[in-house]
């Protein structure tokens, strides 16, 4: 129905957007959250607002200093690796059951969705990565495991930050149009039913991730803070 409020309360509202902008970047790595204009700006009293932020924090999105001094959450190589190595073994697992499982409109999905993909570079930026995620949620829906589906789209919106970390950097745009040929290969196993293989080359996606290249650079930027 029109104009039907999909949040459940002011703090859902809150939550969503707060959570947006910081794994968009929009609120970037260590920025302060000034809650009384936050609330202000989301037309809403600071009540609900700390009821986000308190949600944001049990996630590790914010940190809560004192009641007044809130900031976005450090980038670290230790949560990159983590968020990473989760990945590396749900995402096979999600390929393997897409190949076992999947129907025939999961197919026209993943068809349609592979189809709208571009090189996840920085000339492509935004777009690229909202047609790589929604490829992903694609394949994802066609393992037809609900539990599986919510952790790996968790994983995939708290791996965005270092995701787009990975797009800064320079690595050429041949690991980029790489990754974007295995797309397409990946659907093709699924349909002809392939799962070993299917959930083998998504192994050696994750590995060659945005999200493991951040890994380095972030230890990188570390050793030479602490040198």
């Amino acid at each position: 129905m029109a104009g039907t409020n999909l949040f459940v309360s002011k703090s859902d509202l809150a939550y969503a957007e707060l959570r947006g902008q910081i794994l968009s970047g929009t609120l970037p790595a260590g920025a302060r959250l000034a809650q009384y204009d936050l609330a202000d700006s989301l037309n809403m009293s600071i009540t609900p607002l700390r009821e986000a932020i308190r949600r944001l924090s049990s996630e590790g999105l914010v940190t809560v200093e004192t009641h007044r001094d809130v900031r976005v959450s450090t980038m670290s190589s230790d949560e990159a690796r983590q968020l990473f190595e989760v990945r590396l073994s749900l995402d096979p697992t999600a390929a393997e059951l897409a190949a076992q499982r999947r129907t025939d409109d999961d197919i026209a999905t993943l068809r349609n969705a592979v189809d709208k993909l571009l090189p996840v570079t920085r000339q492509w930026g935004e777009e690229a990565l909202a047609a790589h995620r929604a490829f992903h949620q694609a394949l994802y829906r066609a393992s037809h495991n609900d539990v599986l589906i919510r952790l790996l789209d968790d994983l995939w919106d708290k791996s965005d930050r270092y995701r787009r970390l990975g797009l800064e950097l320079p690595p050429g745009d041949e690991p980029r149009t790489r990754d974007l040929q295995e797309h397409h290969q990946l659907v093709d196993l699924i349909e002809n039913s392939q799962a070993t293989k299917a959930a083998q080359l998504m192994h050696n996606h994750i590995t060659h991730s945005l999200t493991a290249t951040a890994i380095s650079a972030l230890e990188d930027r570390e050793s030479a803070h602490t040198a």
